[in-house]
């Protein structure tokens, strides 16, 4: 049993890997491979959500890289590492001599381990001399960084999981915890089960994390500046200033309330916001009167045009009332990725340094650059990811290097950064997977080793390190990112990548961190003090490597035990020089881009339950696959009216940057005027559902980070002349290539036994059948066909056989006349069909309703929407452990007890409704 980190969100829980004895992962068997939770890892105590749960479907080595690649489309082919790294030195020295320095950049990852983001940032900045290299945690959480900086002179996330344990209030604002960070969020509902604390949200939608808040602030988007700094001038006015905290510990509190007077008058502030006087007064009563209170914020705060001002309104609130540094208080920056924070401890954006030195600062320069002995050091903040992208079709960059990460997917304005690829002289891309969009762009494709085959350490929200370690044998010629880049620095003639192992790049970078650096008792005798000091690891041996157990930073001392450190400022010491926290002025604004009336709607993104970033690896799993299976565009029934779209039909989205087709889903748990698209579907799973198309590229001017919550768009509907559902046994998927291809719209889905599409086309029904034999190739005599075609009706059926297996089958027909999707999948893992069986394929009907489950909602149990509301009713089930002790949905890892939550709450209204209607006219009938 090998014990490792998954490796999906920021909340780092731990997980226990063993390797069975009946199976062989290397060939994709994940029968061969356990993967439960740690129960000793302090993250989440042997919890895991539905993604971590099925980490072993995801490690099929049929989609991955297996060997270096060189060049692009039709000309790519496999090659050795030498001839790849010798090329790519050959174009690197090439582009310094040629066009500059400046001429490289780099574009990596929060999947990166730390030991990775820490070789790269020493190569770039230090060596080729550039600071052209940005994350992809640019577009997560750079806001939160920028906050903290100018809150508390370093990026600190002050606060530990616990704390949300011991608090009496949380705020979650911008953040779906119950989908995104359900182990912490499962922590939360636990606490709050046991201690009663009040739980607020703030968010436009209703989603599953509003299910079981006390009080949801359905705020307008772009808003929160505006939110925060009205609890600011209630704190002041109402006299719940902590004022000995702020006259000792802070600075610049008369700049805030100055800033934000206007937020003052709170009948004005519920027109703003879109939120009631009522709701808001409440809110600001709770927050003031409550003694211990934990704000988290994530992604609906920082990935905004004024996402640093929201993250330090927020700070302020809590600097005014002094919870912060106190158990239980404390702003909370909750990351996206499993190693956004290691890559901020060692300067992976583009404006930093590594372990917490300010690139800004020559004095900062010169430490680093002595430290590594390097010829040369970058002077100045390199391009942030949006502005990389535009120097490259700028033809400014001509060599850039994409390690674990996916542009042509994750970026806004998604359509220029395929250009910026397409002409760019120089492209190196580093990936797990064989085929992403981004991919297809690689001069060179590089192997790179995945997770369970590479060793080194994250680092949480919580400032928690935790070591990743490999379980399998690389697959392929796959490598470590951090040995690729030694081997190209080396040839470059570098001294100081001589690293053997990921034990060795630790050390060094934990001495980095203890350079002119000190504990707290000494801060007044160094010149640079961090909280970020990793002293107490700096001489670890590789066994003490090997055995390191998740330990929160600072690690001032070498005996210091895993959770001796927790809440940082506890002592009222901040790391601005003179000691002191500083409010920050900030001025609510309204999004860059207002409503017109060409685009009238406001596009919302974020994500789903079951699925990570571009789904390449989420993706693959039948289990994850069903929750949410299509792209589908969220909008409110009475838009859906004014627009003229309907229910189950396909949309077109269309802003100023981009447009994109999506399944329509009706929502009340969505405001009037707005939509939301998940962001994970790419050109790999879906014909035409990439996101990032449609976002626009306005940034933060401070932090970088794009505006994801506030594009404005139109909707329309997207005409077909039909629908279709099409099930392909896996290993036969491309005996429908050309029916696929050809249709207008499609979107692909991992089911257990085959692989399912959605499809539509505007093509006349007459047509496609006179070519349906040769558009699905099972021309073959050992199968038989089953045909069933209503011209009338517009609908045909056809189901494939092969010694009573089934091997394909197509429906085609209205939306609501297609077949449920669960029950046909799960004949394809019957060995052979009955005679009913072949009855109800035909007719596109199970033969009994108990087999129509409806859509998946426990993935862990695979139970139905439609059963869990069946049970409910029908056995008058009140809460969600009723419900847990009866279907056991939700028993597991949880995450669906939200949306069970939810269904309870569904069917009591229904209730209410039908035995008010039932009084009304038994009244009626007595008048």
């Amino acid at each position: 049993m090998i014990q490792s980190t998954c490796p999906y969100c920021g909340v780092g829980c731990g997980v226990q890997c063993s390797r069975l004895s009946r199976g062989d992962p290397s060939r994709g068997d994940a029968s061969a491979v356990q993967i439960v939770g740690d129960p000793q890892h302090p993250a989440n105590l042997g919890k895991l959500c539905i993604k971590g749960g099925h980490l072993a479907d995801t490690l099929d080595p049929a989609t991955r890289v297996l060997q270096p690649m060189l060049g692009r489309g039709t000309q790519r082919q496999a090659c050795s590492w030498d001839q790849a790294l010798e090329q790519m030195s050959q174009q690197l020295q090439h582009c310094i001599a040629e066009y500059g320095r400046d001429s490289i950049a780099f574009y990596v990852s929060g999947q990166l381990l730390t030991e990775d983001y820490y070789v790269v940032n020493k190569f770039v900045k230090g060596y080729l001399g550039t600071a052209n290299i940005d994350t992809n945690s640019r577009l997560c959480m750079s806001s939160a960084v920028a906050g903290h900086h100018r809150a508390f002179g370093e990026d600190l996330v002050p606060a530990s999981y616990t704390d949300f344990e011991q608090t009496q209030m949380v705020v979650l604002v911008g953040s779906n915890t119950a989908w995104c960070h359900p182990v912490l969020y499962q922590r939360i509902m636990q606490a709050k089960a046991e201690r009663g604390l009040f739980v607020v949200v703030v968010d436009p939608r209703y989603t599953s994390t509003c299910e079981a808040a006390d009080l949801h602030l359905p705020i307008l988007p772009g808003q929160d500046v505006a939110l925060f700094n009205g609890l600011l001038q209630y704190l002041h006015q109402h006299g719940y200033s902590d004022r000995d905290f702020v006259a000792t510990h802070t600075q610049d509190l008369s700049l805030a309330l100055a800033a934000s007077a206007a937020q003052a008058d709170l009948t004005q502030l519920a027109a703003r916001t879109g939120i009631t006087l009522e709701a808001l007064q409440q809110f600001y009563q709770r927050f003031a009167q409550t003694e211990k209170v934990m704000t988290l914020f994530s992604m609906g705060v920082n990935q905004s045009s004024q996402g640093v001002d929201k993250v330090n309104s927020i700070i302020n609130c809590h600097l005014l009332s002094g919870k912060i540094g106190k158990p239980g208080s404390a702003p909370f920056s909750m990351t996206g990725q499993p190693n956004a924070m290691g890559g901020r401890e060692v300067g992976g954006l583009a404006n930093m340094l590594a372990a917490h030195l300010a690139l800004e600062n020559p004095e900062h320069r010169q430490l680093v650059q002595n430290f590594w002995q390097s010829p040369h050091i970058a002077s100045k903040a390199g391009l942030k990811a949006v502005d990389l992208f535009q120097a490259v079709e700028a033809k400014q960059i001509k060599f850039l290097w994409i390690m674990a990460t996916n542009p042509v997917v994750s970026l806004p304005d998604a359509e220029q950064v395929k250009r910026a690829l397409a002409q760019c002289e120089y492209v190196v891309v580093s990936e797990v997977c064989q085929d992403t969009d981004s991919s297809a762009y690689a001069d060179v494709l590089l192997p790179a080793l995945a997770w369970g085959e590479k060793e080194g350490t994250v680092t949480n929200s919580e400032r928690r390190i935790s070591r990743q370690r490999a379980f399998m044998a690389a697959a392929g010629a796959a490598k470590a990112d951090w040995w690729a880049l030694c081997q190209v620095a080396k040839r470059l003639g570098f001294q100081g990548f001589d690293f053997e192992n990921s034990h060795q790049i630790f050390v060094e970078h934990a001495r980095l961190s203890c350079e002119q650096n000190s504990d707290l008792n000494q801060r007044q005798q160094v010149a640079h003090f961090r909280y970020f000091n990793l002293a107490g690891l700096r001489d670890l041996s590789l066994a003490q490597y090997q055995n390191l157990a998740p330990i929160q930073w600072p690690v001032w001392q070498q005996d210091q035990q895993p959770n001796q450190v927790a809440q940082l400022f506890q002592h009222g010491q901040f790391s601005h020089a003179d000691g002191k926290a500083r409010f920050i002025a900030t001025v609510a604004a309204d999004p860059k881009h207002p409503r017109t009336d060409t685009y009238p709607l406001i596009l919302n993104t974020g994500r789903l339950r079951d699925q990570w970033h571009s789904m390449t690896r989420t993706g693959l799993s039948a289990n994850l696959s069903q929750h949410r299976a299509v792209a589908e565009c969220e909008i409110h029934p009475l838009d859906a009216l004014k627009y003229a779209v309907q229910e189950h039909g396909l949309i077109r989205l269309t802003s100023t940057w981009g447009s994109a087709i999506y399944r329509l889903k009706l929502s009340d748990g969505i405001r009037r005027g707005q939509v939301f698209v998940p962001i994970h579907w790419s050109d790999q799973f879906a014909s035409d559902a990439r996101i990032g198309k449609v976002v626009n590229p306005v940034v933060d001017p401070i932090s970088g980070e794009p505006e994801f919550k506030h594009t404005p768009v139109s909707i329309q509907a997207f005409y077909s002349e039909w629908q279709a559902v099409l099930y392909l046994r896996h290993g036969y998927e491309h005996r429908a290539q050309h029916l696929i291809q050809q249709s207008v719209w499609w979107n692909k889905i991992t089911t257990a036994h085959a692989t399912r599409y959605e499809l539509a086309d505007r093509r006349p029904l007459h047509q496609l059948r006179a070519t349906i034999k040769q558009l699905l190739q099972f021309e073959d005599e050992s199968y038989e066909w089953l045909n069933l075609d209503d011209p009338s009706a517009q609908i045909v059926h056809i189901v494939i056989l092969q010694q009573h297996q089934l091997m394909a089958c197509l429906y085609i027909a209205a939306p609501e006349l297609l077949p449920d999707r669960a029950w046909l999948a799960g004949l394809f893992k019957r060995q052979r069909l009955s005679a009913q069986h072949r009855k109800a394929l035909l007719a596109g009907a199970a033969m009994t309703a108990q087999a129509a489950d409806g859509p998946l909602l426990c993935s862990c149990f695979k139970v139905g929407k439609q059963r869990i509301v069946e049970a409910i009713r029908t056995q008058q089930l009140q809460d969600e452990k009723q419900v847990t002790a009866c279907l056991k949905v939700g028993g597991n890892c949880g995450s669906c007890l939200p949306e069970i939550r939810g269904l309870i709450k569904m069917c009591q209204l229904e209730d209410t409704v039908a035995s008010a209607a039932t009084t009304a006219s038994a009244q009626s009938a007595v008048v």
